[in-house]
């Protein structure tokens, strides 16, 4: 009897292709978009869309029925606000920077996803992001990174369960991005040259202050002041969620050379300034961990950190510090490590855990 596989159908041309090759592979493939924001004018997305908008579906539909398989719309707009717009806005409130991406994975693209899908019979849920599901020798599951670093989305996908990971497939992962082109160009599928979604999908206009500030109402941080990492007033600032660690435009200070920020103080409403040397840090401190390729880390363990997705990785020292903390020492300081922000361990070409920055530390 086939095997029977979910595929979250964004209307791009990866997952698509996911869905042409499963079948391929002889799964009983069901294509499913995720209707996660419903109340999108069609006019701000525009002709590309969004992974997730109304345009997504439309194109997702299209390819479905050109490869002639069951195609649905489930709805997570509940699970969307709460997991990620909520989420979102709340890690800016306190001064941090969230990655939004990496919650809709694991709590809206996975854990909703996989549990709706497991009840209607399916085996596995499958993306189309550049990333390999495996298991190793110790019967743990991890994600390892795809054949091309230019397109690795593994840091995005530190966050999955040993559940979730033992029901998903990732076929893309075994190609570059021009070959996906390639194939979806040879079944002539019409999302072949459509451009990928770069954006944050609930912001189309990339105003994240403006987005918090309706969201928020009357919460919303007021203006305050920008101090010297001395404690000089050195101008005002708009509210703190208009900065994150490491901006130097738009700040609006006339210093007579470049500032940047290094922190942002939610207690005391202030945005801390500096010069380029006091954005670096030898190490961090995070918590809410997720292992992959381990279950816990008992010892030191050497690895590679991302602090960032376009981060390369840097080597680092593992340390246990508290029952849900990990300190992370660097070889050599980091720029910018940022509150809110996801870091996420490496060995060799896959991962073993990660999570959420909470402090850097300028020397360790």
């Amino acid at each position: 009897m086939k095997k029977k596989v979910v595929v979250g159908m964004s209307g791009g041309v990866d997952s698509s292709v996911a869905a042409w090759l499963l079948k391929k592979q002889g799964y009983d493939v069901i294509g499913v978009t995720m209707q996660i924001w419903q109340d999108e004018n069609p006019l701000d997305v525009g002709q590309e869309g969004g992974c997730c908008g109304l345009s997504a579906v439309d194109d997702a539909r299209r390819v479905a029925a050109a490869l002639e398989i069951p195609y649905y719309v489930m709805n997570f707009k509940r699970e969307f606000k709460k997991d990620v717009i909520d989420y979102f806005v709340a890690e800016y409130l306190q001064g941090r920077t969230p990655n939004p991406c990496i919650a809709c994975n694991r709590y809206v693209k996975w854990e909703a996803l996989l549990q709706r899908s497991l009840s209607i019979g399916a085996d596995y849920i499958a993306t189309g992001h550049y990333a390999k599901v495996i298991q190793l020798p110790n019967g743990r599951y991890t994600i390892q990174k795809s054949v091309t670093d230019k397109k690795d989305q593994t840091y995005a996908l530190y966050n999955l369960t040993q559940e979730q990971l033992a029901h998903t497939l990732m076929p893309v992962g075994a190609y570059t991005k021009d070959e996906i082109r390639a194939i979806a160009q040879q079944i002539d599928l019409r999302v072949a040259a459509k451009r990928d979604s770069q954006e944050i999908c609930f912001i189309p206009d990339k105003d994240y202050a403006r987005f918090i500030e309706e969201e928020a109402g009357e919460i919303v941080p007021r203006p305050g002041n920008f101090v010297s990492v001395d404690g000089e007033v050195l101008g005002r600032h708009k509210g703190i969620t208009h900065y994150t660690v490491g901006q130097r435009k738009g700040l609006n200070l006339a210093l007579g050379h470049p500032v940047f920020v290094t922190e942002i103080r939610p207690e005391t409403n202030e945005v801390v300034i500096g010069e380029n040397e006091d954005v670096f840090a030898s190490a961090l401190i995070c918590n809410q961990i997720n292992f992959m390729s381990i279950s816990d880390l008992k010892q030191e363990k050497r690895a590679y950190a991302k602090i960032r997705y376009s981060h390369k990785g840097a080597p680092c020292t593992l340390k246990r510090t508290g029952e849900d903390e990990i300190t992370v020492i660097f070889d050599e300081p980091q720029r910018a490590i940022t509150p809110g922000q996801a870091v996420v361990f490496y060995e060799e070409d896959y991962i073993v855990g990660g999570g959420t920055i909470r402090k850097a530390i300028k020397e360790y």
